[in-house]
């Protein structure tokens, strides 16, 4: 087997980086469109300028949304592919350099290496618009590191469109590309032995995005279903939840990249909200966890708190929020301590070997740990039991400090890195399976 990678440190920053962060949509990967007519059409260029990213060497991969679309929430780190160390590696599948955590890294760090998914056991990923090469780039990312390969040939890959069927695809969009490629890159790292189902939705609108979300869900073996984008909440948000509700499921859904304040889908009781943190190593051992500045958390303005969620609150004597509190469980998401992903459609000038962050890493990890740890029972949406198995400091790893706002909130948990629960990482980060 393939050696793995080892996470490069982190270059000079030599200047900002003005980037495009909505998708060029085209009728061929390199062609834009000329007339730019929705979300992920428009052209834009704004980086994004929080704390942790206001040099402009870390980007969002996809633009702040119209009212009735979402965004991707994946952060690229725009020195990659220009220069950054390599690691020495022979049989590079391009002369650029591979940066970032790979999956012993991961598997280290979270305790799940080992695990084995149960036969047909299948993680579905939702995105928008379609990616061409996205099974062929999944093959390079697999070989790279030395993880068996994942196909339709084979029967472990699947690409279909938001009915479900595989062909009649929506148009190219190559930023969504990038997100649709971490996607499933961060399953395979997390869960080798899992299927994977990808969904791609007509558009970013939540109605395309919450239909795919169903249509996955009539798949026979999907255990867990990754949803890596969002929005601001409105008053209107609830016509989607049922989309996201699926007992026996574990639907997840990335908490957003923009700091304290609550988003959607991951506001929806029935969905597990992802948060982010940032993740250093010594060698595959977690050496510090702690809340990654551009984590989404906080109080729903109108999601009803899940029973699960209040009576583990009341227990922490946690209260000031009678609504949903976002996240759940969190996962390393800052693009400082960012994942290696390859993808192969050129945006913004760069492709092949990449380094993301933001809490889209977080959403496939934690579905496929979802998966790996076997099938929920029918009456129950996983949601549930990463609190009904909770135990400190055993089977999750309790994250306690940094914060996600620079001006506070109130109350303090909801923004600040605490003791058993958090808004910013929810209940803390994998060790092992247990609490999933």
């Amino acid at each position: 087997m393939l050696p793995r990678s080892f996470r490069i440190a982190a270059l000079a920053i030599t200047g900002a980086f003005l980037a495009g962060c909505s998708g060029s949509n085209s009728t061929s990967p390199s062609v834009p469109t000329t007339n730019p007519q929705s979300y992920a059409e428009r052209p834009s260029g704004y980086v994004d300028f929080r704390q942790g990213l206001a040099t402009g060497r870390f980007a969002r991969v996809c633009d702040t949304p119209f009212a009735g679309d979402a965004g991707c929430h994946a952060i690229i780190d725009t020195l990659t592919g220009i220069g950054r160390s390599p690691q020495g590696k022979p049989g590079s599948p391009t002369a650029t350099s591979v940066s970032g955590y790979g999956p012993t890294q991961l598997e280290g760090a979270y305790g799940i290496g080992g695990f084995t998914a149960a036969s047909g056991a299948t993680v579905a990923i939702v995105d928008a618009y379609d990616d061409p090469n996205l099974e062929s780039d999944l093959g390079v990312y697999r070989s790279y590191f030395g993880l068996t390969a994942c196909t339709t040939a084979n029967g472990c890959f699947k690409k279909v469109n938001q009915n479900g069927v595989a062909g009649s695809y929506p148009k190219t969009n190559a930023s969504w590309a990038e997100e649709t490629s971490l996607d499933v890159d961060m399953v395979s790292a997390n869960c080798p032995s899992c299927k994977i189902l990808v969904v791609e939705a007509n558009s970013a609108s939540f109605a395309n995005l919450g239909a795919s979300v169903n249509t996955a869900a009539t798949f026979a073996g999907v255990k867990a279903i990754s949803n890596s984008y969002g929005g601001s909440e409105s008053s209107t948000e609830g016509q989607y939840a049922a989309d996201y509700t699926h007992a026996n499921i574990a639907v997840t859904a990335s908490s957003g990249d923009s700091g304290y304040g609550a988003q959607s889908p991951a506001s929806f009781g029935t969905v597990v909200a992802t948060g982010g943190t940032t993740l250093n190593l010594s060698g595959t051992t977690r050496s510090s966890e702690t809340v990654w500045s551009g984590a989404g958390s906080g109080c729903s303005a109108y999601e009803t708190q899940p029973s699960w969620q209040t009576t583990l609150l009341s227990n922490f004597k946690l209260t000031g929020c009678g609504k949903r509190v976002i996240a759940d469980v969190a996962y390393d998401a800052n693009p400082n301590t960012g994942v290696a992903v390859y993808d192969s459609l050129s945006y913004r000038g760069q492709s092949g070997w990449l380094v993301f962050g933001g809490t889209s890493v977080a959403s496939p990890s934690i579905a496929a740990i979802y998966t790996l740890a076997g099938t929920a029972n029918a009456s129950q949406y996983p949601a549930s039991y990463t609190y009904a198995n909770y135990k400190y400091g055993i089977n999750l790893f309790d994250v306690t400090s940094g914060s996600n706002s620079t001006s506070g909130c109130s109350p303090a948990y909801l923004c600040t890195g605490e003791p058993n629960y958090d808004g910013p990482t929810g209940l803390g980060t994998p060790i092992g399976i247990g609490a999933f």
